[in-house]
């Protein structure tokens, strides 16, 4: 890179670092304040970075209101802040600062969050576990990652009973009465700040839909950019309140849960997800956000009209969503029962934030993730690595501030330019918004013809008789493959597998119309609410 080179890439960082600063000041998480607020808070940045920082900013900015609401009740931001000190310092005391490795197997409820801030702020690496695992995945994840402590709710206990770890292992109370070994440790921690040294690290798992979940560690985001990018495109605003959806173990809880913290709202966690309870913890709380998966947005969705709108949701200005495919059906169906609200963020463990679609897409281009983000770059790019013009399907390749480094167990994926494969495709419009038209893995050829199974998802998504639906490649004498499709049937409806052929065959392409249809009671998907296709692939034609 030249000298001129270098000089207009800083200077282009510069430029996101002050559009990031001013959507924060806007969303309050950074206005007002005493200069002795002002000066503690860049003095935690210095020492403990963006994620290890985030109670010690929101406790001297809101230190009375509610953290968190769980099943223990509520938490402070300033006795959060000061238990993170206690945690992190015990930690150290442990020799489980710099290079260390925590392991977190939590539902949602404080300590999810409160040992993750505790290990950035004492140097460690914390490894969130999936609290879907067996005992043999646990074992295996948590010896890949080289977990010396690895803490865990009390059900958790039979699983994690044969992994021999160093330090072993902590229950987490979840509910008044339980046994708390977390408790204890946090009690046995100096109460006095944590001296400044090397900030720790999240690794976070892949979904692992297709194989056993990959680590995927993330730097520190130092900087405004990546929690601007959010603000810039969503109405969040600070000293609020934000129902959690999905576990914080996955990007999309974790994500959206630290930057309400950041805003000093209140977070409201529950340890399963259902649909009527977080209605009511919006109504109860007056919540402005709403974090969720695409399912748990459908689960809303089938709860009907009239159960929607006996709720008071009028408080109600943010749902985001990420995770999977959001069908466009379920986005414009969901802003007629809720409002414009609808926020979709498409991005992954490896690539992080991509894109958003706003409640104004959904209404204009539904079938859209939306534009990139603020500091994110985006190609489409043919099998020669060539751009391609709007309109031209091609593999997509996302570059931003928060590089994918490898996953832990070894191996990446592919980087052009500075900016790193999806493993989507997909194409831009003439108005620069992203279409995913599915996953380069999933498109099959049938007899000459590529298909992607994801438009006939999208389109089964719309028949008034169909709750959820998924389609994929199964192999073919005569073809060489074929679309097999499953279909969940909203309760009361009636529908045969001919019919759906039919619907299909009527509103696409003939080479499109799936030649096995089965009608299922649901979808097998992971906790994050990914369609666990392989398992659809082995069933067999008649299940």
């Amino acid at each position: 890179m030249t000298i001129v080179d270098q000089v207009h890439a800083a200077a282009r960082r510069t430029g996101l670092e002050l559009r990031g600063l001013k959507a924060l000041h806007h969303a309050g998480m950074i206005e007002g304040g005493s200069p002795q607020v002002v000066a503690g808070s860049l003095k935690a940045l210095r020492a403990y970075g963006s994620f290890g920082s985030v109670s010690r900013i929101a406790a001297l900015r809101h230190g009375d209101r509610p953290a968190i609401v769980d099943g223990r009740g509520s938490i402070s931001f300033a006795e959060l802040d000061r238990q993170v000190d206690r945690l992190a310092n015990a930690f150290r005391d442990r020799g489980l600062g710099a290079g260390a490795k925590v392991g977190i197997l939590c539902r949602n409820h404080r300590a999810a969050l409160l040992i993750a801030f505790a290990g950035a702020r004492a140097g460690s690496t914390v490894v969130y576990l999936n609290t879907g695992f067996s005992a043999r995945q646990a074992k295996e994840v948590s010896e890949r990652e080289g977990v010396a402590l690895l803490f865990h709710d009390p059900e958790f206990a039979d699983v994690v009973a044969g992994i021999d770890l160093a330090q072993g292992t902590v229950a987490c109370a979840t509910e008044p009465g339980q046994e708390d070994g977390l408790g204890e440790l946090v009690a046995s921690g100096a109460d006095h700040p944590v001296e400044p040294g090397e900030t720790g690290r999240i690794v976070l798992l892949t979904s692992g839909t297709t194989g056993t979940p990959k680590g995927a560690p993330r730097p520190d985001p130092r900087g405004f950019i990546s929690p601007g990018a959010v603000l810039e495109r969503m109405p969040m605003k600070a000293a609020e309140a934000t129902v959690i959806g999905p576990p914080v173990f996955h990007g999309t809880g974790l994500l959206i849960a630290v930057i309400s913290m950041g805003l000093g709202s209140t977070l409201i966690l529950r340890p399963r997800f259902d649909a009527e309870t977080l209605l009511d913890d919006v109504a109860e709380h007056r919540a402005t956000a709403v974090c969720l998966v695409p399912i748990m947005l459908q689960r809303i969705l089938a709860l009907g009209s009239e159960a929607i709108a006996s709720k008071d949701l009028s408080s109600l200005r943010c749902v985001f969503t990420a995770g999977s495919q959001l069908p466009a059906d379920v986005s414009r169906r969901a802003q007629e029962e809720l409002g414009d609200v609808i926020y979709n963020l498409y991005g992954s463990t490896e690539v992080a934030l991509a894109t958003m679609a706003t409640p104004q897409d959904v209404h204009e281009a539904p079938t859209s993730v939306g534009r990139p983000l603020l500091g994110t770059r985006i190609r489409i790019l043919d099998e020669q690595r060539r751009d391609v013009p709007p309109g031209v399907t091609g593999t997509i390749f996302v570059g931003n501030v928060m590089p994918f480094e490898g996953y832990t167990g070894g191996g990446g994926k592919e980087i052009v330019d500075g900016l790193l494969a999806t493993g989507d495709v997909g194409h831009f419009d003439e108005q620069g918004r992203l279409y995913i038209d599915g996953r380069d893995d999933e498109m099959i050829v049938s007899g000459g013809e590529n298909v992607f199974p994801r438009e006939v998802e999208e389109l089964l998504a719309t028949h008034p008789a169909i709750a959820d639906a998924a389609a994929v490649g199964v192999e073919d004498p005569d073809f060489g493959q074929r679309l097999r499709a499953f279909v969940v049937l909203r309760e009361g409806h009636e529908l045969t597998a001919e019919e759906v052929q039919a619907f299909v065959k009527d509103n696409l392409a003939r080479y499109k119309v799936p030649r096995d249809v089965l009608i299922l009671d649901e979808l097998p998907r992971n906790p994050t609410g990914k369609v666990l296709k392989r398992q659809l692939v082995e069933l067999p034609a008649e299940a």
